[in-house]
């Protein structure tokens, strides 16, 4: 007995320790007198080849690198611009944000080319265009965007310069300008010492002592309780860069990992087991993804300290996902703000499956291989680790996994697609949750249609940011709201945002025809009087997806049930309704969904696309975005509601 007691509370111990690693699994490692031991000293640490190091800059990939220096040839005249403050104050006069960004982010993306030119030809010619663009920065009087700039009286669109904080660009710009030291510092010094002394101590001033001695809401969870989301692993994995790179001091760049560890943990020891990135594909790249830059950085500056994490389970599915939410070559899910055609980092994506060993994922990076184009963007560092996998990330297989069945129980979603590897035929997928995930849309229930890869019903996504999108006027715009989505309007009530707002006894059912079921009520106010809302979405495979709803009502004034395309539709003959779907090729095919015609009616409207939101709809769809309302002609409290989708 005594035996069996003991091996009870061993058992106990060490599960409770696997519980303290997997939730402090970063931090929790080395405490911050043996990352200072395991950090290699700012002094010995080459983290790629220096710029005199012209033998190891041979093995850079030399396409891409004549990419980078015709690109920064056409921007040798570059006038650096500078940013009036009236540009910033748009942002509180119109609401629009996209001027001011556009300026800000040319800037440092020919600063970032021309670094890259110089380093691949080493003749000079574009260092006094570097010093220009890193003086021109280092004027402005502020790295990020007006955007993200604290509303009210004291900003009213304007910096605050006595009070810095860092957001996502100004910790882009610090990585920009540490990377020019640590490649091109001997040429300026060359210049004059005061180049590289105010990179220092701008980026000293602006971003570490800020993130060290002062809380940015992106560090931990919001006031209502909700998770740190891309802000936090984004924001790290610059952090690290700069930070890493710049101080010289080696006992505060291990008190600064030390903090950046204990930050990432805020955002994965919530993170679901199941990987599932409730932001979407569309904000991966900048959230899991970034998540892994930390990794793969911080094993790069400790001789592979940090290699552990790669075993990680949890780590492993928050990779996977970006393959599991792909439908096909061009489209990925894009439930909430997310992108339906989502740019891909292939060599970034091909490096995760690789550290993580998980082939499929590395065969779907590769399958995003591109020709060398010249061009830089955000995430820096990316570009540097690209330059020297190619000639193994080139002779990788290009092939898409496209699981047969995705089930995210943690995020509760589901997809799933006719034909295990390939698109063709039905794909669907569905959503539960609640109302209050990062980027969220009031979604709960929704379900989205694909045939061979293309849209057939569709989440509409999100449109061009500007002053609404992430304001207390964020339900004003039409495509968040849960009528603008294939969801039901129930006594006049649409869902609300909300953690309260959300799904119950949500169930999956996997087999030859795989079922997702739900209730929605609780996604609506009590205005809509609703008990109970079973939804279930099937998908039998090569015949069709069908929708069933049983309602159970307090009240029953009104129910009309919504449906989103991007295709022409009309009703020829009751009981059909008639989408005019058109395929990769571009040749016409119809589609049929059927409902009961004694028990709703059917009328189609075709969206205007009219105020600066729409224009990111319009990007992403055309101007053919159709909302197909079913109005229940005599509504019950106890009823249900048949559709099936099917080809004609």
């Amino acid at each position: 007995m005594m035996h069996k007691k003991a091996l009870l509370i061993a058992f106990f111990i060490v599960s409770c320790n696997l519980l303290a690693q997997q939730q402090n699994l970063l931090s929790g490692k080395y405490p911050v007198e043996e990352l200072q031991r395991i950090l290699i000293p700012h002094d010995q640490w080459k983290p790629f080849p220096r710029l005199n190091e012209r033998s190891e800059w041979e093995k850079a990939d030399p396409k891409i690198m004549e990419a980078y220096v015709k690109a920064a040839e056409s921007e040798l005249n570059y006038d650096w611009p500078t940013i009036p403050a009236t540009l910033s104050l748009l942002y509180v006069r119109s609401g629009n944000r996209s001027q001011y960004e556009a300026v800000s982010f040319k800037k440092r993306r020919v600063l970032g080319t021309m670094i890259l030119a110089e380093i691949a030809e080493n003749k000079g010619r574009f260092i006094d265009p570097i010093i220009n663009g890193i003086w021109s920065i280092c004027e402005e009087s502020w790295w990020g965007v007006p955007a993200h700039l604290p509303t009210g009286k004291d900003y009213s669109g304007l910096m605050d310069v006595t009070e810095p904080f860092v957001d996502l660009f100004a910790a882009e710009t610090g990585t920009f300008l540490a990377w020019a030291d640590y490649f091109l510092g001997d040429k300026f010094d060359a210049v004059s010492p005061q180049i590289r002394k105010r990179i220092y101590n701008e980026v000293n001033n602006r971003l570490m002592q800020p993130l060290m001695n002062k809380y940015h809401g992106w560090m931990g969870k919001t006031a209502g309780g909700r998770a740190p989301n891309n802000w936090n692993p984004w924001i790290c994995s610059n952090w690290l860069n700069f930070m890493l790179l710049l101080e010289r001091d080696d006992a505060k760049r291990a008190e600064m990992t030390a903090k950046v560890l204990k930050v990432l943990d805020e955002f994965l020891n919530p993170y679901p087991q199941d990987g599932g990135c409730d932001e979407g594909p569309g904000y991966w790249g900048a959230a899991g993804a970034s998540l892994y830059d930390n990794i793969a950085f911080l094993n790069l500056a400790s001789k592979g300290a940090f290699q552990y994490v790669y075993n990680d389970e949890r780590f492993k599915n928050m990779g996977r996902y970006i393959y599991r939410a792909q439908i096909s070559e061009t489209y990925f899910l894009n439930f909430a703000d997310a992108a339906p055609r989502p740019g891909m980092d292939g060599e970034m994506i091909y490096r995760y499956g690789k550290d993580i060993r998980d082939q499929d994922m590395m065969n779907f990076g590769a399958s995003y291989r591109r020709p060398a184009s010249g061009s830089v963007g955000f995430q820096y560092f990316r570009k540097l680790f690209s330059l020297f996998i190619q000639d193994e990330y080139q002779k990788t297989l290009q092939k898409f996994p496209l699981p047969k069945d995705v089930w995210l129980p943690d995020l509760q979603v589901i997809c799933a697609r006719d034909k295990q590897g390939e698109t063709a035929g039905f794909y669907l997928a569905a959503k539960g949750g609640n109302n209050d995930e990062s980027h969220n849309h009031n979604d709960i229930g929704n379900f989205v249609v694909f045939y061979d890869g293309q849209p057939l019903l569709i989440d509409v996504g999100s449109g061009k940011y500007t002053a609404r999108t992430f304001s207390p006027k964020r339900y004003e715009i039409w495509f968040n709201c849960s009528d603008y989505h294939n969801l039901p309007t129930v006594n006049g009530e649409t869902q609300k945002p909300g953690v309260s707002f959300k799904a119950t006894n949500v169930t999956y059912h996997p087999g030859k025809s795989p079922s997702f079921s739900l209730d929605i009520a609780k996604a609506y106010p009590p205005e809509a009087a609703i008990n109970s809302w079973k939804r279930t979405v099937t998908l039998n495979r090569d015949k069709n997806v069908t929708l069933k709803d049983v309602a159970d009502l307090q009240t029953a004034n009104s129910v009309t049930q919504h449906f989103m395309t991007c295709y022409p539709a009309e009703i020829l003959k009751p009981g059909e309704l008639t989408i005019h779907y058109e395929t990769k090729e571009g040749n016409a095919m119809d589609f049929i969904i059927t409902y009961n015609p004694k028990q709703m009616e059917a009328e189609v409207e075709k969206i205007k696309l009219e105020t600066e939101e729409d224009q990111g709809v319009l990007g992403n769809w055309g101007d053919r975005i159709h909302r197909v309302n079913f109005k229940v002609i005599t509504p019950k409290k106890k009823d249900n509601y048949t559709f099936v989708i099917r080809k004609k």
